[in-house]
């Protein structure tokens, strides 16, 4: 399979993602928004944004793993992050690319300051969706 991830002429310059991602027609992943919740569901890193990407980086990890799939395999992401404040949506952004996960990110990618997510003390979400290998 190949994914074919561009920035075409006439558009900004991106700080690392691409505007357009094209992959064959196919297998796709599309993961559910996820959170900074440990496996008993308990939120992680309550007021501290950092630990809060590092959870949600482990947890889409680990759903990827699960569909036979990688950062690599990253088609599209949306970053949802609980600040108006600009450096610390780049914060959450550097902290991603610092992760495990950040190949991910190379992709068609949102990041978005939002007033509210799900649980109370949330302040970070990502939503993914993979083009998934040939071979389940």
């Amino acid at each position: 399979m190949t994914i074919v991830r561009a920035n075409p002429e006439g558009v900004h310059s991106t700080p690392g993602y691409h505007h357009v991602t094209v992959v064959p027609a196919g297998r796709t992943a599309y993961l559910a928004g996820q959170c900074p919740l440990d496996a008993a569901g308990a939120l992680v890193g309550a007021d501290d944004v950092d630990a809060q990407v590092d959870q949600v980086a482990a947890n889409a990890l680990a759903v990827l793993r699960s569909v036979g799939a990688g950062p690599k395999h990253v088609v599209r992401t949306v970053i949802y992050v609980v600040s108006a404040d600009r450096s610390v949506l780049a914060q959450v952004w550097q902290r991603f690319l610092d992760s495990s996960l950040a190949p991910a990110f190379t992709t068609a990618s949102t990041l978005l300051g939002v007033a509210q997510l799900g649980f109370p003390g949330q302040l970070v979400e990502l939503d993914v969706t993979a083009a998934l290998p040939d071979t389940p």
